[in-house]
């Protein structure tokens, strides 16, 4: 579902693919293929903090990134998600959830600011998306 008005930060919309939507948020793959990392950006105009949102959409934010966590786990296993809402460039509000695991190109360090990104190749990319897709599909309440 979309809000009347919404638009994504532009810098999101360069740095990310669209994978999913949910009912409050995108969901969208960071394109940086060091790491698996999504991106949830709710659907509403003006936010900026994770408090901006009403209690019910506190309470759908962290449902969706529990969402996400567990099919980025079920794609992607790891040994620790990073979950973050920074916005000190970017003030659109978003969440980013990455997975981690010791040895990856910023460990034990944030990914953020960390290196240059090594973009997807549309293969790769495609790869990554689809069981996203699927294993957000195959999470969700009414998923059969």
């Amino acid at each position: 579902m979309s809000i009347a008005g919404f638009v994504l930060d532009p810098r999101l919309a360069a740095d990310t693919c669209p994978v999913a939507s949910l009912s409050l948020c995108d969901v969208r793959l960071m394109n940086d293929a060091r790491y698996a990392w999504l991106v949830l950006v709710p659907r509403q105009t003006g936010l900026v903090e994770i408090a901006d949102l009403d209690d019910a959409g506190q309470l759908a934010l962290w449902r969706e990134v529990n969402l996400a966590a567990a099919a980025l786990r079920r794609v992607a296993p790891c040994e620790k998600l990073n979950i973050a809402a920074l916005g000190i460039i970017v003030r659109q509000l978003h969440i980013h959830v990455v997975a981690r695991n010791e040895g990856d190109a910023a460990w034990p360090g944030p990914v953020w600011g960390h290196g240059k990104a090594v973009p997807y190749d549309a293969t790769a990319r495609e790869a990554r998306i689809d069981p996203l897709r699927n294993a957000l599909a195959a999470g969700r309440p009414n998923a059969g």
